[in-house]
């Protein structure tokens, strides 16, 4: 049991070093193929092996060949007495861009790499060498099926035909696109008089230009007509909108003029007003004023009469009081010297006397106090109309 897992154990290391060796040499010898390259390996096989991602190439075993497949570009510029014959025998100066790749297909990277080599497959002066006639015997032939004037304005149909009459045998290449990059009307200058189809296309050219001369002739006089006649038009215009414009200025002037006066007017009014109520509550106030400054002086003055009024009576009341005192000491006096009988009689006339004397005085104060109601009710209704 131990040496059957002694031999297990020697196997499975034995296993996982192919294991490794194997992917050592798969790291070591695979090679990988760049975008637009194609790889080529010679084999012990009779037909090689083309591959576009990568292969395990064997040292001494295999043989690989890199072939560039990208998309190249050839030019073909026909310009002066060499530009394009069209239909109408005027000439074209033309540039025109031919994109060609090797198509990348097995069979044609193989075709390519028989006949041509995987070196010089895609090399620029190869590719002229091979394909700058037959792109520009396409480009004649196209050329001379179309006039000019078709061949300027139709440049998609003119790029279409150029890759119908190329085709797609190209002996493993492919026509991707064709792209016209200048395409102008040879200057006759250019263009050689003694050869046929150049005076044609001169003799073409010269009636073409005069037609365009007159129509252009026509076409700027009757653009100098509209201009004059627009011109004369806007001027009226102007010279209408400017009356118009003067007539409501004018007009807008007078609206203001007018509501200036108005507002002054009623601004003058406003003032006028406002200085009469003004006037009138001045007025008003002086009025009250002077009826108040005037009850004060009246109840100043009723006061002051009041006062001298009491002070007089309190001054009588004395010298009556004296009176009566100096009448009383009297009567004491001749009591002491007249009989009890003559003394009260004349008691009696004295005390009678001072009785009317009363009587009077009471009338007195009667009257005084009649005056002072009276200056009070004068006083009381000034109060309630000035309230």
């Amino acid at each position: 049991m131990g040496l059957f897992g002694w031999g297990a154990g020697v196997l499975i290391v034995g296993i996982f070093l192919i294991l490794m060796v194997i992917l050592i040499m798969f790291a070591k010898f695979f090679r990988k193929v760049e975008q637009g390259k194609a790889m080529i390996v010679n084999t012990m096989k009779v037909r090689p092996v083309v591959t576009f991602t990568g292969k395990l190439v064997m040292p001494v075993i295999h043989k690989v060949e890199i072939m560039d497949i990208s998309l190249k570009r050839l030019v073909i510029d026909r310009s002066g007495s060499d530009g394009l014959i069209c239909k109408d025998n005027i000439r074209a100066d033309i540039s025109v861009n031919f994109f060609v790749r090797v198509n990348p297909t097995e069979d044609d990277v193989l075709r390519v790499a028989s006949n041509i080599g995987c070196a010089r497959a895609s090399d620029q002066k190869t590719l002229d060498d091979l394909w700058s006639a037959k792109f520009a015997e396409a480009l004649k032939t196209v050329g001379k099926q179309m006039n000019f004037e078709n061949l300027y304005q139709d440049r998609e149909d003119f790029r279409d035909a150029i890759k119908e009459v190329i085709g797609d045998d190209l002996n493993g290449y492919k026509l991707e696109d064709v792209a016209i990059d200048y395409l102008e009307q040879t200057p006759v200058e250019s263009l050689d008089p003694k050869n046929i189809l150049d005076a044609q296309g001169i003799r073409k050219i010269t009636e073409l230009t005069a037609v365009q001369h007159v129509s252009a002739n026509l076409a700027e006089n009757d653009e100098k007509k509209q201009i004059t006649k627009q011109n004369v038009e806007t001027q009226e215009a102007i010279y209408a909108l400017e009356r118009q414009q003067a007539d409501a200025e004018a007009k807008q002037k007078r609206e203001i003029q007018t509501t200036i006066a108005r507002e002054e007017a009623a601004t003058a009014q406003v003032v006028e007003e406002e200085r009469l109520r003004s006037e009138e509550a001045r007025i008003k106030a002086d009025q009250s004023i002077y009826v108040e400054t005037e009850n004060q002086k009246r109840e100043i003055e009723v006061a002051e009469q009041e006062r001298l009024r009491v002070l007089a009576i309190k001054q009588e009341e004395v010298i009556r009081a004296r009176q009566l005192e100096v009448v009383a000491r009297e009567k004491e006096v001749d009591l002491q010297n007249i009989d009890k009988e003559k003394a009260i009689e004349k008691e009696k006339r004295e005390i009678a006397d001072v009785i009317r004397e009363r009587v009077a005085v009471e009338r007195t104060v009667a009257t005084e106090e009649e005056k002072i109601k009276d200056v009070r009710e004068i006083s009381e209704a000034e109060r309630l109309k000035k309230t």
